[in-house]
């Protein structure tokens, strides 16, 4: 049997209060609000990605550490930063430079869900 994917990505994680969070994720990483069903807690938006979307789930607390980092590429990481700058996103240092290869930036949504944007200097 051969298993076949989709043409989707639902990145999953958690949040403390639904409406803040979809304001943040409206504003900060420029999604659009698919559906949200507050019966079940959950909602999903699209980010400018094709096929990757974001789905938040309303939790009572938000456990930090360990899980995935979903990593975003952006064609210009300094315009990125200075973009989290401007809104007071809380991030995890300067841009890292990894010589020949990318550049990165760590950054958190409002309940500590870690992020990335990431451009990459390897040719091809």
């Amino acid at each position: 049997m051969t298993l076949e994917f989709g043409s989707e990505l639902t990145c999953s994680m958690g949040v403390t209060d639904m409406s803040a969070a979809i304001a943040w994720y409206e504003r900060v990483m420029h999604c659009k609000l698919l559906y949200r069903a507050d019966e079940i807690g959950w909602c999903e938006l699209a980010t400018p990605m094709a096929g990757v979307n974001i789905g938040l789930s309303q939790v009572e607390s938000v456990v930090q550490g360990g899980g995935a980092t979903n990593v975003f590429e952006v064609a210009d990481i300094d315009a990125a930063k200075a973009h989290l700058d401007a809104e007071g996103v809380r991030q995890d240092g300067d841009i890292q430079h990894i010589p020949g290869m990318v550049k990165l930036i760590t950054f958190y949504d409002p309940d500590g869900n870690a992020f990335m944007f990431s451009r990459s200097e390897m040719a091809g």
